[in-house]
């Protein structure tokens, strides 16, 4: 019954940012590895970002420098933050979660959200 809720993606224009956001319900983030995931049409889905339970975090070479993965635990949301977009970056964007609570850059992730879409033109 765990349930993942994506917001904040848009169409944006190279260069600028957005903020997504992931609540959770029925899980807490804080004790297990949590992760932004992208798909675009045609490509097959790709990590993005994972954080682990005490916030070490891992990202894809694509974005490093670019992207900041974080979390509230109080509020039980998860962030990734997206800076200085690329038309590349253009893809649905799912939060995920794991009941693994290390290597979480490795581990299989068990249940998802249903995604929120970002594009970024040119």
């Amino acid at each position: 019954q765990v349930q993942l809720v994506e917001s904040g993606g848009g169409s944006v224009q190279t260069g600028e940012s957005l903020r997504l956001s992931c609540v959770a319900s029925r899980y807490a983030i804080d004790v297990s590895c949590m992760g932004w995931f992208r798909q675009a049409p045609g490509k097959q889905r790709e990590r993005v970002a994972t954080i682990g339970g005490v916030g070490s975090a891992n990202y894809a070479e694509s974005v490093k420098g670019r992207f900041t993965i974080s979390k509230d635990n109080a509020k039980n949301i998860l962030y990734l933050q997206l800076n200085t977009l690329k038309p590349e970056d253009t893809a649905m964007y799912y939060c995920a979660a794991s009941f693994r609570a290390s290597g979480c850059d490795t581990v299989d992730y068990s249940w998802w959200g249903e995604g929120t879409q970002v594009t970024v033109s040119s």
